[in-house]
């Protein structure tokens, strides 16, 4: 009896082993049994990007942090609320510019938190101040490799890092002590957690995922308030589509996410709102003394609407005009657009080609979530009407970086389409287009690179164009060169942002500054200005006479002016005389001024707390006339330093000037180099 011998079956495809669960077909391929970490996703990756990631952090790491002290204290407003945070801990739960906790800054504390607790334990310095910022980016590259390998592989995570990485906004903000540093991170991280909720396959497991979203933007709030919020509608959206429950439960689930982001940002602002008045710091930049008015007001509204939130204006400082043009235009646009036309052509052609999978299709869901944010942002910023500074599209990096990868990602996919590889083309031939007119534009000594974007986008569109599987070669070296021209027009600015010492409140990238108004700073320009220049009422900070940058040591502190930065505007040698006349203090405080921009730098330099009367610009009423006469009678406050501050009565209800001719009509004055100064204890 003779045996018949089956037909063997040929075995599938190693991939295609690896099949993923329904309606996600299209994310990377990964091997059952071999889950990784949480972190770093499915641990089949390839070999060749097995190193590449701690690569690209190490890259990111010694961009940052290479000669990071140059910059010294940087921006002095939030330099001088770390130091008054390592003298006293009330002034670091609330954020207080002085440890005599008279006013805080006008942010709520979160990023303070971290970069005073770095302080405490490695004492205050330069290095302690900014390092926490550096690793935060470092972070932020390292989470946005994961949470678009999640939905598009290990080559589209690498290319998103690095993109973020070398955006010259991002390198300017993660070597800088602005919160936006850890406003990034949050965001990004609340990505990867919403990200992790599409991928659970079960309600408890997405549910959780969706709970510590909301909770990392409530910490995002607590950083930086409204900004914060622009990623939500992505990723509410992105979960309502993508999400495995039924919809019903999607609901529910994003209903509890935002009572947890409510909660994360909430305590704080009501653990302010009930303590005494008398007992905490004057809320700065707030009209009413309250954090709930200020995110509201001043860093609400505000500042998309104008008004209470700063009046802008049509210069490099204040974004420019609004309009859609305005990412593309001056400072925002060197800072940010390198990459923004080929994310956009990115974004059309990924939606096209993931229109028929179903829902809950991977690739998909990364392209609505980094698009979606970045979307929301671009427009944003575009079209507010209040302060937009170019150094806030930081926060719009991830979305651009995300949204590039993922839709080349799927485009290399379809490669063997004549349709995918000219699309790919055109998003070269957009990049180098733009990069060429970003670097003609510019004033730096390496704009001639220009060429250089030029001649490897030739190589990049033909490549692409004529290569075939068959025709690999000519693929691969299209292919190669389409990615260098991406990069170098932006490289070489992040590499030149971080060459250079960085000051004030409104720093630019590059090595050439293009900041126009006095006294904000940018590439080693002069600082001692606060975040944004701009008075509540919507003008601008008034300028500081007097003031100097003076001759900076090798830690990038401006020894000649007396305090780092050179700013608070008193100038020189008077900033020397002064600074060693409040050191010898031990009073509360050791004077008091008009401004908190004045306040800072003689804070920083004399290592003593100074008394802000009117806030970032002289406009709030943080200490009324008869607090003053009382800090006085007690001999709380030392000396009151007159002039060289913006000038007085720039509160709404006049306090300023009734303080200070309440000084002027009761005490001496006296000259201090060419500064005036009241002695309150004579």
């Amino acid at each position: 009896m003779s045996t018949v011998t089956p037909p063997r079956v040929p075995s599938a495809p190693r991939h295609a082993q690896a099949s993923a669960p329904p309606g996600r077909h299209s994310g990377p391929p990964e091997r059952p049994g071999r889950a990784g970490t949480p972190l770093r996703g499915p641990s089949d990756r390839p070999r060749w990007a097995r190193p590449a990631l701690p690569v690209l952090l190490a890259g990111t790491a010694a961009l940052y942090l290479w000669n990071l002290s140059a910059s010294g204290y940087a921006n002095d407003f939030y330099a001088a609320a770390v130091q008054a945070g390592t003298q006293s801990w009330k002034a670091w739960l609330f954020g207080s510019l002085d440890s005599g906790n008279a006013i805080t800054v006008d942010k709520p504390p979160a990023a303070l938190w971290v970069m005073t607790l770095s302080a405490r334990i490695f004492g205050f310095s330069s290095w302690s101040l900014l390092v926490p910022q550096a690793l935060m980016g470092v972070a932020s590259v390292g989470l946005l490799d994961a949470t678009v390998r999640r939905s598009a592989g290990p080559g589209a995570g690498l290319l998103a890092g690095a993109a973020l990485a070398l955006t010259p906004a991002a390198v300017l903000m993660f070597r800088f002590d602005n919160p936006d540093a850890l406003l990034v991170l949050l965001m990004v991280a609340g990505a990867y957690f919403v990200s992790r909720a599409v991928d659970a396959t079960t309600t408890t497991s997405s549910t959780r995922w969706l709970l510590l979203a909301g909770m990392a933007i409530g910490f995002a709030f607590l950083t930086k308030m409204g900004q914060a919020l622009l990623v939500v509608p992505a990723f509410a959206l992105v979960y309502l589509i993508a999400g495995t429950p039924r919809l019903r439960t999607r609901i529910l689930q994003l209903l509890g996410a935002v009572v947890t982001m409510v909660v994360s940002a909430g305590w704080f602002i009501a653990l302010v709102e009930i303590w005494p008045a008398a007992s905490r710091p004057y809320i700065g930049g707030s009209t009413t003394n309250s954090l709930l008015e200020l995110a509201l007001g001043y860093n609400g509204l505000g500042r998309l609407l104008g008004g209470n939130g700063g009046g802008g204006g049509d210069n490099t400082s204040f974004g420019g005009a609004t309009g859609i043009t305005r990412m593309f235009t001056g400072e925002i646009g060197h800072e940010i657009s390198w990459l923004l036309p080929a994310a956009l052509i990115a974004l059309v052609a990924g939606l096209w080609l993931t229109r028929r999978p179903p829902r809950t299709d991977k690739v998909r869901a990364g392209l609505v979530l980094w698009g979606g944010w970045m979307l929301v942002s671009a427009l944003v910023f575009s079209y507010m009407s209040g302060t937009m500074h170019p150094y806030y599209t930081v926060a719009l990096a991830s979305g651009i970086a995300g949204t590039l990868a993922i839709g080349g990602r799927e485009l290399w996919r379809h490669r063997d389409r004549v349709l995918a590889r000219a699309t790919l083309a055109l998003m070269v031939a957009a990049t180098a287009v733009w990069s060429f007119v970003l670097l003609a534009g510019s004033s730096e000594s390496y704009a001639w690179v220009r060429w250089m974007v030029a001649g490897l986008a030739v190589l990049g569109v033909v490549g692409l164009l004529a290569g075939t599987r068959r025709l690999s070669r000519i693929l691969l070296v299209g292919t190669v060169a389409a990615m260098l021209t991406g990069l170098v027009g932006t490289s070489a600015y992040a590499v030149a942002t971080a060459s250079v010492a960085h000051t004030g409140s409104i720093p630019s990238v590059g090595a050439t500054s293009t900041a126009t108004s006095t006294g904000m700073g940018g590439t080693g320009g002069p600082g001692g200005t606060g975040d944004g220049g701009e008075r509540p009422d919507g003008g601008t900070a008034p300028a500081l006479p007097g003031s100097t940058t003076g001759t900076a040591d090798s830690a990038g502190t401006d020894r000649t002016a007396g305090f780092p930065g050179g700013g608070g505007g008193m100038g020189g040698e008077a900033g020397a005389e002064l600074t060693a006349l409040l050191s010898a203090t031990d009073s509360t405080w050791s004077a008091a001024v008009g401004t908190s921009q004045s306040a800072a730098g003689l804070e920083l330099a004399s290592g003593t707390a100074v008394m802000s009367l009117g806030g970032w610009s002289g406009s709030d009423s943080a200490v009324t006339l008869e607090q003053f006469q009382q800090y006085v009678a007690n001999g709380q406050i030392h000396y009151y330093v007159g002039g060289g501050q913006g000038g007085p009565g720039g509160s709404a209800d006049g306090t300023s000037s009734r303080i200070a001719a309440w000084v002027e009509a009761n005490f001496t004055a006296t000259t201090v180099g060419s500064q005036t100064v009241y002695d309150l204890t004579a």
